[in-house]
């Protein structure tokens, strides 16, 4: 069990700074994109999707390593796993699906809890951190929207003539 915890603290850990780095990449770099406001939540959006991908495959590959190189547990399912079956396993555990079709056992059960725990937690980080992104653009697109739609000044009756 120690172990498993110490693999634990690993896992959550590097998911933090991936997810730090990732946003703060995307954080520093989004407003200087040359595109209209409107469409800069898409980059930000794509940013926290890259970063979830990356911590899912962290956790796979983690799986797939410790059933091959411990007695920590396996994950059980239908015949022989691969890592696309562990990484299929770590992002239905992530998002907190659960499908069920693969069981992690043994001390795997305390790595998969956490997994969860920890997708949720860097989850609502996205979300906090795409509304917050949505915030500060909402604005910028308000001003552009409201000078292409302005009206041209009325002209004086001393212009018209």
């Amino acid at each position: 069990m120690p172990i498993a915890m110490l693999v634990c603290v690993a896992l959550v850990l590097g998911t933090i700074l991936i997810h730090y780095e990732v946003l703060r990449l995307a954080s520093e770099h989004v407003h200087d994109l040359p595109i209209a406001p409107r469409l800069r939540i898409i980059p930000v959006v794509i940013a926290a999707f890259i970063g979830h991908t990356l911590e899912v495959w962290l956790y796979g590959l983690a799986y797939w390593a410790l059933t091959a190189v411990s007695t920590l547990g396996t994950i059980a399912g239908t015949g022989t796993l691969g890592v696309e079956d562990f990484v299929y396993f770590s992002a239905v555990t992530y998002t907190s699906l659960g499908f069920g079709d693969l069981v992690p056992t043994g001390h795997l059960r305390l790595v998969a809890g956490v997994e969860g725990l920890n997708g949720l937690i860097l989850i609502g980080w996205s979300a906090s951190f795409t509304y917050l992104a949505m915030e500060r653009y909402w604005p910028l697109h308000r001003k552009t929207t409201r000078k292409r739609h302005a009206r041209p000044p009325v002209k004086s009756a001393a212009e018209l003539h």
